[in-house]
C-alpha cells in the first residue's frame, strides 16, 4: 500500500543520506592527505510501476558515490627534492615492495609524490607506496619503456649505485705567450728530431735538454679518478739568417710530455711536438701549426685539437702498463691561447673529469628522469619514470594508501614519458594539494543532515498513519 511503500521512501533517504554524510566525512579528514580526490553522493530517485491509475506508491532514493579522480589538485612547492607532482593527467606508477619486486607482484596509481629515501635507498611515499620506474640506462644512454607493461618497470634505488669516476674529455687553456720573448741560450741546441734536447728530456733532468720559456700544466683526471700531470712547453726558436740574425716572428717550438715520464710508455713522457703559429692580430694560428699534426694546405679549420692515450699496453702513446687505466681522449679548446707584447701568463686552465665521488642527493626534472648527485659534482641518470593515464580516470577503483586500480570502466592504461601523448609533467619539489574545499563540505553536511532528519520525520508520520488505519477496528 502506499503507507508502506512512504515509510521504505523515508528508509531509503535515511540510507542514502547516510552514504552522503560518510563520504563529507572521509573529505573533511582527508582535507591535507596529499593527491586525495574528493568524494560525492548523488541522489537518484526510484520509480516503481503504478498498479492503480490514481494512487501512487513511493519508490525512494538511491545514493550513488563518485569520486572526481582526474580533477587536478593544487600544485603547492614542497622543500625536498624527492617531492612529486604531477601537472595534467596522469599517475604514478607505485608497487607495495622495493626488493625483490617481479612481474607478478601488484602495481597501483597514485598522484600522492610525497616520496622520500627509506633506509635501504627506495623511494616511497607516505603511504608506504614504492615509486617505480624504467632502469637502468642502456649503453646508448636512453632508457627502454613500454607504454603496456608495467612488468618492466622497477623500485627506484637511489643509494645501490657506488661511487662514480669521470675521467677529463675537455680541456680550454686561456693563457698568453709574450711576443717580445728572445730565444734562450739553449734554443740552438733544440732539435726537432733529437730526443735528448728537447723539453721534455730537460723536464727529466736530461742534461742537454732544452728548458722551455714557459709552460702550462693541465691535471687530467685518468679512468680510476687519479690526477695526471700533463705539460705544453713553448720554446722560442733560435734566430736565422743574417747577419743579422733574425728571431723568427709568430712561430714557437712546442711539446705536450706527461710529468713523470714513467705514466706513458713515451720516451721522457713525450706524446707530440712540433710548432705552433700565431697570426698577426694574436690569435692563435691552428691551420699552420704542427704541435697537433701536420699543417693544412691551403689553410683550413682544424677538428678541435687533441691529446690522445691509448690504454694501458695499447700502442705507443699509450699510458704505462703499470697504470692499468683506459684510455684518455681529451679535447682542448685553445681559442684564448694568445701572443701579444706583454708577459707570458696564465689566465686560467678549465677542464672536466672529477674524481671519485659518493651519491648525496637526487633530483627529478620534469620529464621524469631520476638523477643522482655525487660530493664530485657528477650527475648520473639512473631512472625514467613513467605516467600511466586512462581513458576515464574518475572510473579506477580505490585502494587504501590513497592509490588506485583499473577497473572496467576505467579503461586499461597507457604508459608514458611525462610530457609526451597528453601526459602531464612532473614538477619537483612540488606537492599536489588535496581537492577538497571545506566551505563546499560544510554546507552539504548541514544539507545533509536536514534531509536525514526530513527522511526520518517521513517514517514517523507513516507510522502515526497506520496507527490509524489499525485504530479503526477498535
Amino acid at each position: 500500500m502506499s503507507i508502506n511503500s512512504a515509510m521504505l521512501a523515508g528508509v531509503s533517504g535515511l540510507v542514502a543520506n547516510s552514504s552522503a554524510l560518510a563520504a563529507i566525512s572521509d573529505n573533511i579528514a582527508n582535507v591535507n592527505t596529499v593527491g586525495y580526490k574528493r568524494n560525492q553522493v548523488s541522489f537518484a530517485n526510484v520509480v516503481t510501476s503504478q498498479a492503480l491509475t490514481g494512487r501512487y506508491s513511493a519508490g525512494g532514493v538511491q545514493g550513488v558515490a563518485r569520486q572526481y579522480v582526474g580533477q587536478q589538485g593544487l600544485i603547492q612547492s614542497a622543500t625536498s627534492s624527492t617531492d612529486l607532482a604531477i601537472s595534467g593527467d596522469g599517475f604514478f606508477v607505485v608497487g607495495g615492495k622495493g626488493a625483490g619486486l617481479t612481474a607478478a607482484d601488484s602495481r597501483m596509481f597514485t598522484r600522492a609524490g610525497s616520496f622520500s629515501v627509506d633506509a635501504d635507498g627506495y623511494m616511497k611515499n607516505a603511504a608506504g607506496l614504492y615509486l617505480l620506474g624504467w632502469g637502468p640506462p642502456n649503453a646508448a644512454g636512453t632508457f627502454t619503456t613500454s607504454p603496456s607493461d608495467v612488468g618492466t618497470m622497477t623500485a627506484i634505488n637511489v643509494k645501490n649505485q657506488g661511487a662514480v669516476v669521470a675521467s677529463t674529455t675537455d680541456a680550454a687553456i686561456s693563457a698568453n705567450l709574450n711576443a717580445d720573448q728572445l730565444p734562450s741560450t739553449g734554443a740552438a741546441s733544440y732539435l726537432p728530431g733529437t730526443a735528448n734536447t728537447h723539453m721534455s728530456a730537460y723536464a727529466n733532468g736530461v742534461a742537454t735538454g732544452t728548458k722551455p720559456d714557459f709552460t702550462i700544466e693541465l691535471g687530467a683526471i685518468d679512468s680510476q679518478g687519479g690526477t695526471r700531470k700533463i705539460v705544453m712547453a713553448f720554446s722560442k726558436p733560435a734566430a736565422t739568417g743574417g747577419p743579422p740574425a733574425v728571431v723568427p716572428a709568430n712561430e714557437w717550438n712546442a711539446e705536450v710530455y706527461v710529468v713523470p715520464a714513467s705514466d706513458v710508455t713515451q720516451a721522457n713522457g713525450e706524446l707530440m711536438q712540433g710548432k705552433v703559429y700565431f697570426k698577426q692580430d694574436g690569435s692563435i694560428d691552428l691551420s699552420k701549426s704542427t704541435l697537433f699534426g701536420p699543417a693544412t694546405t691551403p689553410p683550413a679549420a682544424p677538428s678541435p685539437p687533441e691529446i690522445k692515450l691509448a690504454a694501458s699496453g695499447g700502442t705507443a702513446p699509450a699510458w704505462s702498463a703499470s697504470a692499468g687505466i683506459a684510455a684518455s681522449d681529451i679535447k682542448l679548446d685553445l681559442s684564448q691561447l694568445t701572443q701579444y707584447a706583454s708577459a707570458s701568463t696564465v689566465t686560467a686552465v678549465s677542464s672536466n673529469g672529477a674524481q671519485v665521488g659518493n651519491v648525496v642527493g637526487v633530483q627529478v626534472d620534469e620529464t621524469g628522469i631520476v638523477s643522482v648527485l655525487y660530493d664530485n659534482s657528477q650527475v648520473r641518470q639512473i631512472a625514467q619514470l613513467g605516467l600511466a593515464t586512462f581513458a576515464n580516470p574518475d572510473g579506477l577503483g580505490t585502494v587504501s594508501g590513497n592509490a588506485y586500480r583499473p577497473t572496467n570502466s576505467s579503461g586499461q592504461y597507457v604508459l608514458k614519458v611525462p610530457g609526451d601523448g597528453g601526459a602531464g609533467k612532473i614538477s619537483p619539489s612540488s606537492l599536489e594539494a588535496s581537492t577538497v574545499d571545506l566551505s563546499s563540505e560544510f554546507t552539504g553536511l548541514i544539507t545533509t543532515q536536514k534531509a536525514y532528519s526530513a527522511s526520518s520525520k517521513i517514517i514517523t508520520t507513516a507510522d502515526q498513519m497506520l496507527d490509524e488505519l489499525i485504530n479503526i477496528i477498535r
